[in-house]
């Protein structure tokens, strides 16, 4: 019998007591000599994070209207590349502002440059970008005096001065009623070359032939676009109209055309494919455009039969019709005169274009494959994809796919029904399934982008790029006639140009390696969608950031998203740019690695001594 001092079984206890405590204090020294050794990675990271971490919030002015949450988010810990927090990295580098001499730079469209290429053809009017040692390290000044654009639809009728200072259009084009300059403003009245009343009147003829109204017209090509009078007020009639012009003579008219709130790009018929995929219009004008349209066996009208959707309608106002009445005015004999108008009818019957209408300076055909017969022309090879990216143009027909895919909805209806390309199958791997998948994604993603910037949707975020636009998606969840897409679709992505067209939206092919065909300070909203994944290991980072900051105007937003690691490089040079910058989780929390990027482009102006609003 056991006592109460030395119970039962007390002899066999104590030594197993002992030997577990020996064991548990033996196991603890090890794993805290584990851990002083540094043999964990995950605690060096932990040390890292709690000594360098850069997410703090930010100070945002009161005129940018983006809501950045305070809230230190610190993601960078449940994810294992920390690269930005590693004490030997270099520190980030600082972007000087670019002499004044560039503020209106366009790096593939510069004069000096182009004047180095032959004329023939417009060559030299085309795209001839720097290569990588001549490319500009250093941010684009805005000009002094730089003042946040009026609001639309004020702004399709005022520009300030100070934001595009160029006064040759007022006088080159004074009776023509393009632009006006009064005090400190431009006005423009609406009034083109072959609409000097202006633009109204015009559309109000073109309508009487066109479906304008109904919504079997939504996307337009305006071909020489001069300051896009045309445009702007196709917007009334809820057509989007992609406008295009050269940089040449004409100072500026792109520019304007984009102050104003209009879509328009640097471009021209030339010598390579237009960036637009085919069937992509609803209809194409050429007002007083001065393309020569019977040169090279007629290229440039099959280039536009390439672009135009068949029921589409081709506009030619301006010579050579109505040659009677002007030849002599244009210098040219009457002969002359008749002879080219007589070859553009012939050429469009060989494109299968019928005849609609002709009175007074307006001609219009309409794109008719079904009903005709062509005689002997020159089809261009059928291409797998729309391989158009500084493809050499052809004088040959661009043949009608034998699985269309269907007719279009009209507009809004088209906006969100499944396009005829994803119906046909044309477009690998997307079905109508996934179609429907993405637009709820993106309607979703939307309503998340508004809570950091509050007045996306609304006109003081006019002119939006997307920069690797998909299937459309972000620009269709966003429609509103307050503001209006460029949905770019990358040349290394797969091709879904043509499905954006479909849904009634407008957008361009590009390389992101390359300057963008536009001026300085033209949009007010920048997204990209894994952008900077798709380009991380074919180009420099930071010379797509660069221009991204050239387009982007003084105050304009930036949303990004993408996986964690490379978000990290691209905050870190956005550091040095004069953006500030927020780094916020994905919609469905903080153990996703994609991650969303917001930022604020600071105002600062130029000036000799340069100036900034932080002076």
């Amino acid at each position: 019998m056991g006592s109460k001092n030395n119970p039962p079984g007390g002899r066999t206890r104590r030594p197993l007591s002992i030997l577990i405590v020996i064991g548990l204090c033996g196991f603890f020294y090890l794993l805290g000599s584990w851990q002083r050794g540094g043999f964990g990675k995950g605690d060096r990271i932990a040390t890292a994070v709690t000594k360098k971490t850069d997410c703090v919030p930010t100070t945002i002015t009161a005129a940018s209207n983006v809501d950045i949450p305070e809230a230190d988010l610190n993601f960078e810990r449940q994810h294992k590349d920390v690269a930005l927090l590693d004490s030997t990295n270099p520190a980030t580098r600082v972007f000087e502002p670019c002499d004044m001499k560039y503020t209106d730079y366009t790096p593939c469209q510069e004069q000096d440059r182009a004047m180095k290429f032959p004329r023939e053809n417009m060559t030299y009017r085309e795209r001839h970008c720097p290569p990588q040692d001549e490319k500009l390290s250093c941010l684009i000044p805005a000009p002094e005096g730089y003042t946040t654009p009026f609001q639309w639809p004020k702004s399709r009728d005022f520009v300030y001065y100070a934001n595009v200072p160029h006064k040759s259009l007022t006088v080159e084009k004074a009776v023509q009623n393009w632009v006006e300059y009064k005090g400190n403003v431009f006005k423009f009245p609406g009034g083109g070359t072959m609409f000097p009343q202006g633009a109204d009147a015009y559309i109000d003829e073109l309508a009487s032939i066109i479906p304008i109204a109904d919504g079997s017209v939504r996307t337009a090509l305006d071909t020489g676009c001069g300051v896009a009078s045309w445009g702007a007020y196709m917007l009334k009639r809820n057509v989007l109209a992609m406008s295009f012009a050269p940089r040449d003579n004409h100072e500026a008219q792109v520019q304007f055309a984009l102050e104003r709130g209009v879509p328009a790009v640097i471009g021209v018929l030339g010598s390579i494919n237009l960036p637009y995929p085919s069937r992509a219009f609803d209809m194409a004008q050429c007002s007083r455009c001065l393309t020569s349209w019977t040169a090279n066996e007629g290229m440039y009208l099959m280039e536009v039969d390439r672009v135009l959707r068949p029921g589409g309608y081709w506009v030619l106002s301006g010579p050579p019709i109505n040659w009677k009445t002007y030849y002599r005015t244009w210098k040219r004999t009457k002969e002359d005169a008749k002879a080219e108008q007589t070859r553009i009818e012939e050429l469009a019957k060989n494109l299968c274009w019928e005849k609609k209408y002709e009175k007074g300076d307006i001609a219009i055909w309409r794109k008719n494959p079904e009903s005709c017969q062509r005689k002997s022309v020159n089809m261009c090879k059928p291409k797998k994809t729309e391989d158009v990216w500084y493809k050499k143009m052809e004088a040959c027909v661009t043949p009608f796919p034998e699985l269309a895919g269907g007719e279009l909805e009209k507009f809004p209806a088209r906006l969100f029904a499944t396009p005829p390309r994803i119906a046909s199958g044309l477009v690998s791997g997307v079905t109508a399934k996934s179609y429907l998948a993405d637009n709820k994604l993106w309607k979703r993603r939307l309503t998340e982008y508004k809570r950091h910037v509050s007045q996306l949707g609304t006109a003081r975020y006019r002119n939006i790029m997307d920069m690797n636009a998909g299937l459309g998606g972000f620009a269709a969840a966003l429609d509103s006639p307050k503001s209006w897409v460029m949905n770019v679709v990358p040349t290394i992505a797969k091709d879904t140009l043509g499905v954006v067209y479909e849904r009634g939206l407008i957008g361009i092919y590009h390389d992101w390696c390359e300057g963008f065909s536009t001026y300085p300070r033209t949009y007010n909203f920048i997204h990209g969608s894994g952008v900077f994944g798709l380009y991380q290991n074919k180009c420099e980072l930071e010379d797509i950031l660069l221009e991204m900051d050239r387009i982007l105007r003084p105050e304009g937003a930036v949303i990004l998203r993408d996986e964690v690691n490379v978000l990290n490089k691209v905050r870190k040079i956005a550091g040095g740019m004069r953006w500030d910058i927020k780094l916020m989780d994905h919609e469905d929390g903080p153990l996703v690695p994609e991650k969303i990027f917001v930022a604020v482009k600071q105002y600062w102006v130029g000036s000799k001594g340069f100036s900034s609003s932080d002076d």
